[in-house]
């Protein structure tokens, strides 16, 4: 009775492709907007910035660029963690190099060289496609690991082959303490997510989805699929760019390569498998799965008694996380979005059956 449509009216175009067409989805999010903006931040310990809420939106919006080249293009890809490592290590390069660049242009600038590298790598997917793309991609994983190890122009010149963040701050203002860093990651997030909504509910995401499902079809109808796919992979590339500096500049302070290595992919894409694939939510839904069940199956054994290994817990957690994925495969291969929205639709028609 509290989540209906009823006596909502739409008088406009603008009003009737609004992105949360029901009023009360629109109190929903602002709420959870305040929540992020207002209540965290008063409540929040610095542990639970650190080590749960920055990795989580970083992860996110990293899962948000991999949705959509692989949940809304269907092209698939095992290098999402090469992406990331290529925006993080030129968005250190672009700062050790030129100091004056402002940080928040480093991260752009990041997104830019792997959105290059990112086209590179998507020119294969003009001409093969499925297991043979997913091929091509995790070369790219292969040779951005070989290059940032056995280069050492990208590291500039460090004998231990780790990098480290300097000084950070945005328009004059330190980032220093887990908060500043929230509030950084936060806003960005926001906007990237709220710039990919746009572009999959708009005439770049309709040919996406086009080609998803039949790219044959989307060509007789006009439809480029050179343009199609590239743009997938260059705004995928982007976003993942940008998460990687990210990651690297305020989650990490220092890193190596192993820090974007295939477990890294791996990981990306099963956030979109049980979040998702193809919804953005589902992306926040993946990301916040694959950061809390490893927390939580650290701390069970401890609530309940019962004396684990390191070694076992982790065994179990790879378990879990194997298990899960082929549920939702095989039960719902929308992953936890779908579940989100068949509970309200639910609600939308309840008490009443039909």
């Amino acid at each position: 009775m509290f989540y209906r449509e009823n006596g909502q009216f739409k008088t406009s175009y603008r009003a009737d492709q609004q992105i949360l067409p029901i009023r009360q989805d629109r109190y929903a999010m602002l709420l959870l907007l305040a929540v992020a903006f207002v209540a965290v931040p008063m409540l929040a310990s610095d542990y639970l910035l650190r080590a749960v809420l920055i990795p989580f939106l970083i992860l996110a919006l990293a899962a948000v660029g991999l949705n959509i080249l692989v949940g809304y293009c269907g092209q698939i890809s095992l290098g999402t963690g090469a992406f990331m490592a290529v925006g993080a290590y030129a968005a250190w390069n672009i700062g050790v190099r030129v100091p004056e660049i402002p940080l928040l242009v480093q991260f752009l600038l990041g997104g830019v060289f792997a959105t290059l590298v990112g086209v590179v790598f998507g020119i294969p997917s003009l001409r093969i496609r499925g297991l043979y793309l997913a091929v091509a991609t995790l070369a790219a994983q292969f040779f951005v690991d070989w290059a940032f190890l056995r280069i050492p122009f990208f590291t500039n010149y460090s004998p231990s082959g780790s990098v480290s963040v300097p000084r950070l701050d945005v328009f004059g203002i330190p980032i220093q303490t887990a908060l500043d860093r929230y509030f950084l990651v936060l806003c960005i997030v926001v906007v990237f997510t709220l710039l990919a909504k746009n572009l999959v509910r708009g005439a770049i995401g309709r040919e996406w989805m086009a080609i998803r499902d039949m790219d044959v079809a989307a060509s007789v109808i006009g439809i480029r699929p050179v343009y199609a796919k590239l743009s997938a992979f260059a705004v995928s590339s982007f976003i993942v760019g940008v998460a990687g500096a990210l990651w690297g500049f305020l989650h990490l302070g220092s890193w190596e390569p192993q820090a974007f290595d295939l477990n890294r992919s791996f990981q990306l894409l099963f956030m979109v498998i049980i979040g998702g694939l193809g919804s953005l939510m589902g992306s926040f839904f993946g990301a916040a799965f694959i950061v809390l069940v490893p927390i939580v199956l650290a701390n069970v054994p401890h609530w309940f008694g019962l004396p684990l290994s390191v070694d076992t817990a982790a065994h179990i957690e790879h378990m879990i996380f194997g298990a899960l994925i082929v549920f939702f495969l095989i039960v719902e291969p929308h992953g936890l979005a779908r579940l989100w929205s068949i509970g309200k639709e639910k609600l939308r028609i309840w008490p009443f059956p039909h």
